[in-house]
């Protein structure tokens, strides 16, 4: 088999019989897709983290198997476009963990954190306005899992994205740099992740 003669939904329909020699057609199809976004990310964020370009390489082969698993004909997306984005936030995740250990970036006044995929949150910078000044908001730990269940429902894949490179530390240029798009469509985003951020905590 060669994956130039098949599109993603026939290998996948091959796998789903148990074809193995489809499950390699598969991985060999986005090994290119997995290095380039590795190799990206590698060179702009990960000096001295600790992290090699296979770790980031591996990270994207586990998000295309788990892609592969949950993948159904009917979702709206494409399997390209679905196993990209699982890709891309498998990979970010990762760069976003290492970074996390190398800088160990402080709190501010507001203490609370929500998971969102496999990162941990920090809302803080979200919730600030444009002069950067807090919102006075508490939460409860109780409330914890409802209001992260809230916010993976409001917010688009995207948004998803772009908070938790903004809640690490990443500034408006390099989440651009990151999720390839002009730093316009990031601030949009952000401002758009802030007010339904604040509609759920009123």
């Amino acid at each position: 088999m060669k994956y130039k003669e098949y599109n993603d939904n026939e290998i996948i329909n091959y796998i789903s019989e148990g074809n193995e020699e489809a499950i390699n057609l598969i991985y060999e199809k986005y090994k290119p897709l997995i290095s380039k976004i590795a190799t990206r990310l590698y060179k702009k964020y990960c000096a001295n983290t600790g992290l090699e370009i296979n770790d980031l390489e591996q990270e994207g082969m586990v998000a295309l198997s788990s892609a592969i698993n949950y993948y159904q004909d009917s979702k709206d997306a494409c399997f390209y476009t679905y196993a990209k984005t699982c890709i891309e936030r498998k990979i970010i995740s990762a760069v976003i963990g290492a970074r996390r250990q190398k800088h160990k970036i402080l709190n501010d006044s507001i203490s609370f954190e929500v998971n969102i995929g496999d990162t941990d949150l920090n809302l803080n910078l979200i919730l600030k306005d444009e002069k950067n000044i807090p919102e006075n908001i508490v939460i409860g730990r109780e409330s914890n899992k409802e209001l992260m269940e809230k916010i993976e429902k409001v917010l688009t894949d995207f948004e998803l994205k772009v908070l938790q490179l903004r809640m690490d530390g990443f500034d408006y240029k390099q989440i651009s740099e990151i999720v390839e798009k002009d730093i316009k469509a990031v601030d949009n985003a952000i401002y758009r992740i802030r007010n339904k951020i604040k509609k759920i905590i009123e």
